[in-house]
């Protein structure tokens, strides 16, 4: 198997590294529980740090900022690197953050371990989808996609939920401590599982000032932008609105978040099942559903049942958000995958950390319900400028 998928062209290989394909899921899935645990932690993090729900929410905003850099800077950084030895990398450092974010005695230690963690997001994300594209034949490229997303579904599912609920129970330095040996078997699997991936050329600025030349990519990126801004201003902040607004105690929390998560099943089901060929239909469903749910969520939030219904739609379509667009790279910048990877994780990253920030700045100055009008604000923005999406594809 090894053998097949150790060229740049072995995407179009009659073989597939599934194996690989299932290791990279699992690292999927602990990159987002630990990215956004603390969402689920917030008001217990805040307590015992000793700062405001706002502050507490910038250690994701933070991640973000060193994410962005390290999706710019890690494709010309590792050079002529092993991509699976700069990946096994990639999973040591998480492994290391999350210890620091597990023993930090103040705040300062803690923002540490997140930017850390934000280099392993920004540099696991940026090559993801050009590995993937290399492990198995390009027809199979949407389906391994979905596969390697279903970790996140995972993550959504089981992460918040339990991570509530062991933060009420035993606090929540214990749930990132109980983090840290899954990621070590994770790692121990990318050294097997992952075949050699000799790196296909040396990437520059030049590759990526090259895409952004392209007005169909300018276009889908500002796009991808506002759709991932508009999702996380709402998400990063959704504990003090269920909170807050919905009025739930610890249990219901973790059961409408269980429910949240549990919908992202369907979401990863559904992409590999009905995104494939022409991509530019699906690209305005993210903004479309996902913000219509942050509508209902301000207009219904005060009832338990609705707010459950919109949160089952909002994590299904969640699932979904990223298998859509990173199907559209790998459509429309196949020619320099990892160049392309490194722009849109930079955009997305871009968009976590101004919804935070922003979400956060609107949260402690006026209220929850204007974080999540902001959120829907950007939706609105995203869909004017997809439109039928055909003009974010590439010249046939």
């Amino acid at each position: 198997m090894d053998a097949a998928v150790t060229s740049p062209d072995a995407s179009t290989g009659p073989t597939a590294a599934w194996g690989a394909v299932w290791s990279m899921a699992l690292c999927v899935a602990m990159l987002i529980a630990s990215e956004f645990m603390p969402v689920s932690l917030l008001t217990p993090m805040a307590t015992g740090l000793g700062a405001s729900e706002g502050q507490t929410g910038q250690a994701i905003s933070v991640s973000g900022l060193f994410a962005v850099a390290a999706s710019l800077l890690i494709t010309t950084a590792a050079g002529k690197l092993n991509r699976k030895w700069v990946l096994v990398a990639m999973t040591g450092v998480m492994l290391l953050s999350l210890i620091l974010v597990a023993a930090a005695p103040n705040f300062t230690v803690l923002i540490i371990g997140r930017a850390l963690l934000g280099i392993c997001i920004g540099g696991f994300w940026a090559l993801a989808t050009a590995v993937i594209m290399r492990l198995v034949p390009q027809g199979d490229v949407p389906k391994a996609l979905a596969l390697m997303y279903g970790g996140q579904a995972i993550a959504a599912a089981f992460a918040a939920p339990i991570g509530s609920y062991l933060g009420g129970l035993l606090g929540w330095r214990e749930v990132f401590w109980a983090l840290t040996p899954i990621v070590a078997i994770n790692l121990v699997w990318h050294v097997v599982a992952l075949p050699s991936l000799p790196a296909a050329q040396k990437q520059d600025f030049r590759s990526m000032l090259g895409l952004l030349a392209r007005p169909y990519f300018r276009r889908g990126l500002i796009a991808c932008m506002l759709s991932w801004g508009s999702a996380f201003t709402m998400f990063t902040y959704l504990r003090p609105f269920l909170e807050q607004v919905t009025g739930v105690d610890v249990t219901m929390l973790s059961i409408l978040l269980l429910v949240l998560g549990c919908a992202g099943f369907v979401g990863t089901w559904a992409a590999g099942r009905f995104v494939e060929g022409n991509v530019a239909p699906f690209l305005k469903l993210p903004a479309l559903v996902m913000g219509s749910a942050t509508a209902g969520l301000l207009l219904l939030g005060f009832s338990v049942v609705a707010t459950g219904l919109f949160l089952a739609i909002w994590g299904a379509m969640n699932t979904m958000f990223s298998v859509i667009w990173m199907t559209w790279m790998s459509q429309n910048a196949d020619d320099v995958p990892e160049a392309a990877g490194s722009l849109i994780v930079a955009a997305i990253q871009s968009s976590i950390l101004l919804g935070a920030v922003v979400g956060g700045m609107l949260l402690d100055s006026l209220s929850i319900e204007a974080t999540f009008i902001g959120s829907i604000v950007l939706a609105a923005a995203a869909l004017l400028l997809i439109g039928n999406g055909r003009k974010m594809l590439k010249p046939s």
